[in-house]
């Protein structure tokens, strides 16, 4: 299929595929970019980085079709070991979003981390707020369960923006909520930032409960025989710290500790499988909040067959450029 001339009167159409851990959705979005000269834009906080391919399930194998390889945006865009976060994705997606309108492609967003989207649709500059490391200290003597309770009692604005799908997300939360209460003046000044205006038209996957487990179960156990375990060893091996790769949290923490002898395989696999359901359900619940905010999701029935939901994407989707 041939490039899409948009209409003159559309601001940024942006095609969005989104979806919790294991629920398919890199496969369908390269389908879906096949069929109309797409290219994927990863929303992922940890594919930016180079080096952790299976511990962030990066599936490069999906983006090559009929030997043909579909291009994709942010995905190892840096060194493992450094920080990213929601501001500088931004921009970043904004730089290749730019770049791939300009050559008359189809921007496809895909990905799973729902704070980045919603920061895509609601501005977020609550990122420029500075670290507190004395906080932080603090913090980390805190169970998760003490974490999501203190930061449940600290009422700003940033309450119902946060994402606190993970522990280092939800200590920032409580470090930006902080400054927030200790500097009232910078509410007003940050809720008055706005996202770049894109016009989007999302569609979600969701598969049941059971096929999730069943394919978190599946793939991690591939993963672990298959190099994850290897891949983590080569990062540490390069200089990165233990605790910089625990930071990024679910795979990269777990077998690190693996790795240095502080939990063993077993404990490693089960907890690690406990985890990553886990983040599936927080995942889903993000999506929901975004539905609750006023951000329309498109939900595709995972009962048909791909085809047809490849199909009605793309319907749906040239109905939109046209009438938006």
């Amino acid at each position: 299929m041939s490039a899409h001339t948009f209409p003159t009167h559309l601001l940024n159409p942006l095609l969005i595929i989104l979806g919790p851990t294991a629920s398919g959705k890199t496969h369908l979005a390269n389908q879906v970019a096949a069929r109309i000269n797409g290219e994927i834009l990863s929303v992922d906080s940890r594919q930016v980085y180079r080096g952790m391919n299976i511990g962030t399930g990066k599936d490069l194998e999906e983006y090559i079709l009929g030997g043909q390889k579909i291009p994709y945006h942010l995905i190892d865009i840096l060194d493992a070991g450094e920080k990213y976060n929601v501001n500088l994705f931004q921009k970043d997606f904004q730089t290749s979003f730019l770049d791939i309108t300009a050559r008359k492609k189809t921007a496809i967003a895909c990905g799973g981390t729902g704070f980045y989207f919603y920061a895509l649709f609601k501005g977020h500059s609550y990122t420029d707020i500075p670290v507190d490391e004395k906080l932080r200290e603090l913090l980390e003597r805190n169970s998760n369960e003490e974490l999501l309770m203190l930061f449940k009692n600290l009422h700003t604005s940033y309450q119902d923006l946060a994402d606190t799908t993970t522990r280092k997300r939800l200590i920032r939360a409580i470090e930006i909520s902080t400054f927030l209460l200790q500097n009232p003046e910078k509410e007003n000044e940050l809720q008055t930032d706005s996202a770049t205006s894109y016009s989007p038209i999302i569609f979600g996957l969701n598969p049941p409960a059971e096929i999730r487990r069943e394919r978190i179960t599946q793939r991690l156990d591939y993963r672990l025989k298959n190099g994850l375990i290897e891949e983590v060893e080569s990062l540490l091996k390069s200089g990165i710290s233990p605790g910089d790769l625990i930071y990024y949290g679910l795979e990269y923490k777990f077998v690190t500790q693996y790795i240095t002898g502080v939990i063993g395989y077993e404990e490693m696999s089960k907890r690690l499988e406990t985890e990553i359901h886990r983040f599936g359900k927080r995942q889903m619940t993000f999506f929901r909040k975004m539905e609750k905010d006023g951000i329309a999701i498109n939900w595709l029935d995972y009962n048909k067959e791909e085809e047809e939901n490849i199909n009605r994407i793309i319907t749906a989707y040239n109905s939109f450029i046209q009438n938006i």
